[in-house]
C-alpha cells in the first residue's frame, strides 16, 4: 500500500536532517513477539515435541525460514518448512484476529509523524499477508509504504529491507531513523547506514555508536527522533 510522499531532498520538518523514518512491526509497533513465540510452542506440541524456552532468544526477530528452520533441527520434528510456515503464520493470524495489542506510545507517535507528513515506513520481518492484517490495526495512513520479509531475497539480519524502503522512499539510509526491538533487526538497519532507536522487547540490547536505546516508545517522539541527526550537518 502506499500514500502520498513529500518531497525530500531538503531538509523537513522544521529544518532537521531527518528524511523518514523506518519502523519494525513485531515487538516495535504491536505487542506480538510473544504470539509467535506461543504459537511455536504449541504447533511444536501437537507434532509432540516441547521447544526449550532457552530457544525464544534465538528465534526472535528473524525471518520465519530461520526460526522456522531452527526449530526443526533443534527438534528432529517431522515436518517441512513450508508445512511449518503454513502452520505458523495461520496461528499467528487467528492470535491476531482475536486481540492486537500495541506497543505503549505507539499509537502516538504514528499520529505524530503522520500529523508532520514524516514519510514513514513499516519495515518487517513478517510476511505480506501478516502485514496487511496488522496495518487495519495500525492505521494503513500511517504508512507511505511497507516491506515485507517474503518481498526481499535476503531480510533482516540483512540491511536489504531498510535498503529498499529508503530507496522507494527517495531517502538517505543515513538520514534516516529505524526503531528496532531485536538484535536482528538492529543489525539490518546498522548495515544500511541508518541511525537505529532500540527498544529491547524479549532480549537486552546494547547503545553502540549510531544506536541509541531507550525502554519504551513512550520516549521516543519526533524531536528525539530529529535530535539524532543534527550532528550529521
Amino acid at each position: 500500500m502506499t500514500s502520498t510522499v513529500p518531497a525530500l531532498g531538503t531538509r523537513t520538518a522544521e529544518g532537521s536532517a531527518l528524511q523518514a523514518v523506518l519502523l519494525d512491526m513485531d515487538g516495535t509497533l504491536v505487542d506480538t513477539e510473544g504470539f509467535w513465540w506461543d504459537v511455536e510452542v504449541e504447533v511444536f506440541a501437537a507434532l509432540g515435541h516441547r521447544l526449550d524456552d532457552a530457544w525464544r532468544h534465538v528465534v526472535v526477530g528473524g525471518p520465519m525460514t530461520r526460526s522456522a528452520g531452527f526449530l526443526i533441527e533443534a527438534t528432529g520434528a517431522a515436518i517441512t518448512l513450508a508445512e511449518l510456515t503454513v502452520l505458523l503464520n495461520q496461528g499467528f493470524e487467528d492470535r491476531i484476529d482475536r486481540t492486537l495489542p500495541l506497543m505503549p506510545g505507539a499509537a502516538r507517535l504514528l499520529a505524530e509523524l503522520s500529523a508532520h507528513e514524516i514519510p514513514t515506513a513499516l519495515v518487517s520481518a513478517s510476511h505480506r499477508r501478516i502485514i496487511d492484517r496488522v496495518l487495519t490495526s495500525l492505521g494503513p495512513q500511517h504508512f507511505a509504504l511497507s516491506v515485507a520479509g517474503d518481498e526481499v531475497a535476503r531480510t533482516k539480519p540483512y540491511p536489504d529491507p531498510y535498503l529498499l524502503a529508503a530507496t522507494r522512499l527517495g531517502a538517505d539510509p543515513a538520514r534516516c531513523a529505524v526503531v528496532e526491538d531485536t538484535a536482528t533487526g538492529v543489525a539490518a538497519a546498522e548495515a544500511a547506514g541508518c541511525r537505529v532507536v532500540a527498544v529491547p522487547s524479549v532480549a537486552p540490547i546494547s547503545p553502540a555508536p549510531r544506536r541509541t536505546v531507550v525502554t519504551s516508545l513512550e520516549e521516543v517522539d519526533l524531536p528525539f527522533l530529529q535530535g539524532l541527526m543534527t550532528y550529521l550537518g
